[in-house]
């Protein structure tokens, strides 16, 4: 999958040099981002998609492709959100390769920690092929802290409709596929839970005005509506 960036739209004055990167996750393709490029645009912000091949290469690679992608982004300020996978990748693609322009960063249900629904998936002989190259990331633990310098922001899901009941309970809160536990980040700058699954954490437009205020504030929105 090709990157590709976001038509032109009517920013503010405030974010002209800030541009924002939104990586998918598993078995998605940049299009998927679209409902939430659309929210965050409204905010006020330059967007682009990143899309990448998530089955047919692994965690090295894929985050290299993102590096390449941030580094030919033309802005003073960069800020990337990411879903599932995606946030993995962009966690890895920081430490081969700190850009300074990049500032906040907001994952969204991304199993930074390694995923029990990803492992389980992965002893089913369907479940290795339908995760490729993905495959041993779930396990890995190794890209969950916050780059230095960049504020990262944590929205997990708690409503536990997914796939990933399909192959066994989950038993702490969870959003259907990954727990909020395993979306604990390091020094992370902040972190809000939110009634939603984990697809769902793409088209919610709570998600999105927390997503948007984490932009602006480097903090979401507690106690109150969002």
């Amino acid at each position: 999958m090709a990157a590709t960036r976001a038509d032109a739209a009517a920013v503010s004055p405030d974010h002209a040099r800030t541009s924002v990167t939104l990586v998918h996750g598993l078995w998605m393709h940049e299009l998927a981002m679209v409902p939430l490029q659309s929210h965050v645009k409204k905010c006020g912000f330059n967007v682009s998609r990143f899309g990448y091949p998530s089955m047919r290469a692994g965690l090295e690679e894929n985050a290299a492709r993102l590096s390449r992608f941030i580094a030919s982004v033309d802005a003073d300020v960069v800020h990337v959100v990411a879903h599932s996978l995606g946030g993995v990748v962009t966690l890895r693609a920081l430490q081969l390769h700190p850009d300074p322009r990049v500032q906040r960063i907001v994952l969204l249900g991304s199993p930074v920690t390694g995923s029990l629904s990803g492992r389980r998936f992965a002893t089913f002989r369907a479940g290795k092929l339908l995760l490729g190259k993905s495959a041993r990331i779930w396990e890995a633990k190794s890209v969950n802290a916050s780059p230095e310098g960049v504020a990262v922001g944590i929205v997990a899901g708690r409503m536990p409709i997914g796939l990933g009941r399909l192959f066994g309970r989950i038993r702490e809160p969870n959003d259907g596929v990954v727990t909020v536990a395993e979306t604990h980040v390091m020094n992370a700058a902040d972190e809000v839970v939110l009634p939603v699954n984990h697809t769902g954490l793409l088209f919610s437009s709570k998600v999105a005005r927390q997503v948007c205020n984490f932009l602006r504030e480097a903090r979401f929105v507690h106690g109150g509506s969002t």
